[in-house]
């Protein structure tokens, strides 16, 4: 009973809870007992055991009352360490959030419960959100339940790499995570599962604790396009308290399934061939195109020409909003506090025992690119190579409906590779950053495994606000792919 429950998607957990199959209490006792096991996954770094089966609890009354249910009722998600919690740690993964624990919900975390869905923790993550591929946590790195062909422990991708293991590995039927430059879609990607950055404004960032505010933007992970199509129109809407949160309806996502791709133009961007990209996922990306013209789309060929400049353009902006955002960790009002003998001494203690490397490297990055001497010829002129890539953007989508790209430029890594070349690790989000920059909607559909045995995401990217196309297309991608591979070994290791 217990492994069947764990291998159901979350639509047919739905479906189960709503035909009463299982109760929400079954199904959330042996998610929870799944995380039991796979602690060493490293994926979470609070659990909540005793709250979620409470929420259970609740939600099996209400069905037995006979009470409408939620599009979530019963289901059990995680949530990235990012988002406050109400009576809950929030840490962002970070020493310096030590003992911060919110009186507050996110509007995503409330809105998630207001549908009835159940929390099983809170998952680890790349400090501050800062990372590819889950290492720089204070919490140590997550594990990607997939292995490498040596038998060595991999990177699940980052900076959501605690919920994207978790969905993987079948810990949870879904989790949220926030992306800034592809932190949902790069790790969905490394680990086999379904990643959906939204559209910018699309979900609220109230509560959310704040990487790049201008790029942050919460989103789904789940092991369908079905499942993250619910995820979304969950967690999605207005909400006024978040001045960047659009005031746009909710669509049915999920209906939106249904439409097909027949008529749809796919636009292939050339500049998406890359120096040092695996020649596998070229042909996995060839595979795509393929595939989704069988299925009745046009496939179009484009150019996004300022494509190259988007990864410099990004890492000035994001340090540079980073720098501003965390400037508010000083041992004042929350978290940790290292004294010393004057104020300025205290500031200097606290933030310096409570950042890891990666955080101070961006931080100080931030802050020179602000600075008076070079404010215009760094930030300014990132920004206006920002405005250019949306235009590439735009005019792209005067002729096509989506795009389709790779999502990475290779597969899970090794824990420890690349970690001493910022450089290197930087450009696995080569792919994903510039549909970021511009605020537009982008899934990781998983479409096929390396000659290593490992998963390769292929990445969909909309018009604002048209998650609609997007998911259509996604949904047919991902029948087309039928990619139904889960890591080796799953249920003995975990």
């Amino acid at each position: 009973m217990t492994a069947a429950l764990t291998d159901l998607t979350l639509a047919e957990a739905r479906d189960g809870l709503q035909a009463g199959s299982f109760s929400s209490v079954e199904l959330t006792r042996a998610h929870s007992a799944a995380v039991e096991r796979a602690r060493p996954l490293n994926a979470f770094i609070t659990e909540t055991p005793d709250l979620a089966l409470g929420l259970a609890e609740a939600s099996d009354a209400r069905r037995k009352r006979g009470g409408a249910a939620g599009p979530m009722d019963g289901i059990p998600i995680a949530v990235k360490d990012l988002f406050c919690t109400e009576g809950v740690s929030t840490t962002a993964g970070s020493h310096i959030l030590d003992g911060f624990t919110p009186t507050y919900d996110s509007t995503v975390t409330a809105n998630l419960k207001g549908a009835g869905a159940v929390m099983l923790g809170k998952t680890n993550m790349d400090e501050f959100a800062m990372g590819s591929a889950n290492m720089t946590s204070y919490y140590g790195p997550v594990k990607n339940p997939w292995k490498g062909g040596d038998g060595r422990d991999l990177v699940p991708g980052g900076s959501s790499g605690g919920s994207t293991a978790a969905v993987a590995a079948r810990l949870c039927l879904g989790a949220i995570g926030t992306d800034t430059g592809g932190s949902i879609r790069q790790p969905a990607s490394f680990c086999g599962v379904v990643g959906l950055k939204p559209t910018y404004g699309r979900c609220s960032r109230w509560g959310i604790v704040a990487f790049a505010s201008s790029l942050d933007q919460a989103g789904p992970m789940a092991r369908t396009v079905r499942d993250a199509a619910v995820m979304l129109g969950a967690m999605a809407g207005h909400d006024a308290r978040d001045s960047t949160s659009a005031p746009v309806d909710v669509p049915d996502f999920e209906a939106a399934l249904s439409v097909g791709v027949g008529g749809l133009k796919v636009g292939i961007p050339k500049e998406y061939v890359v120096d040092g990209m695996a020649a596998e996922i070229g042909r996995l990306w060839e595979k795509g195109a393929a595939w989704l013209k069988e299925s009745g789309a046009e496939i179009v060929d484009v150019s996004l020409p300022h494509t190259k400049y988007a990864l410099p353009a990004y890492y000035i902006v994001a340090p540079a909003e980073a720098s501003s955002n965390l400037a508010r960790y000083d041992g004042v009002r929350y978290g940790l506090r290292v004294d010393g003998g004057s104020l300025d001494e205290m500031y200097e203690n606290t933030r310096g025992a409570g950042f890891g490397a990666e955080v101070r490297r961006r931080v100080l990055i931030g802050t020179y690119v602000l600075s008076a001497g070079y404010y215009d010829a760094y930030y300014l002129k990132a920004q206006k190579v920002r405005t250019l890539i949306a235009e590439d953007f735009r005019r792209a989508f005067e002729t096509v409906d989506v795009l389709l790209t790779p999502t990475a430029p290779s597969a899970a890594f090794a824990i420890g590779e690349k970690m001493d070349d910022p450089i290197a690790m930087y450009l696995n989000d080569v792919f994903t950053v510039p549909a970021s920059l511009a605020g537009l909607p982008a899934i990781s559909v998983p479409a096929g495994l390396s000659a290593g045995g490992l998963p390769l995401g292929l990445q969909l990217i909309g018009r604002p606000f048209d998650e609609e196309t997007v998911l259509g297309a996604a949904h047919a991608l991902e029948a087309a792919a039928g990619f139904d591979a889960r890591p080796p070994g799953l249920d003995e290791s975990v």
